[in-house]
């Protein structure tokens, strides 16, 4: 049973629908990424006591202290968090779109293709020093579109419905993974070695010039994100009730459209293809605030504390060692989907 919702009109004639209980969700949301910002930069396998941190966050230290926290902790803790806003934001909206819990970036083939698009820019060049080069920013988005464009194309003559969406994304999405497979085996052993360790999704060696723009680009993205809140809501009782109550469905789709394949690409550019969060992020966020729909605000609060706390895991699990987060992730996205269906099969009722 859905919270009971409140309106809040705000300047330029906008109106925001929110309940107590979301408000609630959000703000220990909220909370639970600063308490693990806290542990991320406070703590780890090179001991530095509080007094030194709170020194090198004054502007003193010494070098290795500043190097440990402003260089590595500091930008790795803030990399998390954003990426896996942009992740739930983007489930949030392909799953709103579609109208199908299963569409989200990874699973009907916009992550793929953003991965094309880096793997094509790491493996010819482009992307210098790895990942950190912005040609592999350039390339994921590109790359998402351009299978968004394809995905769109395929489905668009006879009605963008969610089941299609969803069957032509994973067609693609299937497609494209064996081009990706292609472009691995015909590049040089040094170069198919990156590509593929940042295939895996990482965030062991982010940095800030990977980090700011994507904290310049998700502000933005957010704001346009629940801007689209409302018409998406409406569009999931149907498009032709949609468009009866005002809403102009073509171009509330294909704004969504994009707003979801640039948030899933900037992600990609930082850490590379992480599995499962865009998924898993929006529903666990609709089940905890108990909406009827994929809620825009605690689905990018939902995936920042999971993929945060991915990381944690991920750097803390087998340390020295440090575990790619996607292969985190994916773990945890087995197990939730396993969840799923035990909760299914504890739900059906025999005749």
């Amino acid at each position: 049973m859905s919270a009971p919702t409140r309106v809040l009109r705000v300047p330029g004639g906008f109106t925001l629908r929110w309940s107590a209980r979301t408000a609630a969700v959000m703000a220990v949301l909220l909370l639970a990424c600063a308490a693990v910002w806290v542990v991320a930069v406070f703590t780890g396998t090179y001991r530095i006591g509080t007094g030194r941190i709170l020194d090198v966050f004054a502007g003193g230290g010494s070098g290795t202290d500043r190097f440990i926290v402003m260089g590595q902790r500091l930008p790795r803790v803030c990399a998390a968090l954003l990426v896996g806003a942009a992740l739930g934001l983007s489930g949030a909206l392909f799953q709103s779109l579609s109208r199908n819990p299963l569409g989200s970036p990874d699973v009907i083939g916009f992550t793929t293709g953003s991965t094309s698009g880096a793997l094509v820019v790491i493996l010819t060049g482009g992307g210098a020093g790895g990942a950190a080069g912005t040609g592999v920013g350039a390339g994921s988005v590109l790359g998402g579109l351009v299978t968004a464009g394809a995905v769109y194309g395929f489905t668009a003559s006879r009605g963008v419905s969610g089941s299609r969406l969803v069957l032509a994304g994973i067609a693609v999405g299937a497609m494209l993974a064996s081009v990706n497979d292609f472009l691995l085996t015909r590049a040089d052993l040094e170069s198919a070695e990156s590509a593929k360790a940042w295939t895996f999704g990482s965030l062991n060696a982010v940095s800030w010039p990977q980090v700011t723009p994507l904290a310049l680009a998700l502000p933005v993205l957010a704001v346009m994100a629940l801007v689209l809140g409302r018409p998406l809501r409406l569009m999931e009782m149907g498009d032709d009730t949609a468009g009866a109550l005002g809403v102009n469905v073509t171009r509330v789709r294909a704004l969504a459209l994009l707003l979801g394949v640039a948030l899933a690409g900037t992600a990609i550019a930082v850490a590379g293809p992480i599995g499962f969060l865009a998924l898993a992020a929006p529903q666990l966020a609709r089940r905890i605030t108990r909406s009827p729909g994929a809620p825009i605000g605690s689905a990018l609060l939902t995936g920042a504390l999971v993929l945060a706390l991915a990381d944690l895991l991920a750097q803390r699990l087998l340390s020295p060692f440090q575990i790619p987060v996607g292969l985190v992730t994916g773990a945890l996205g087995g197990v939730y989907l396993l969840w799923l269906l035990s909760r299914e099969r504890k739900n059906v009722r025999p005749a």
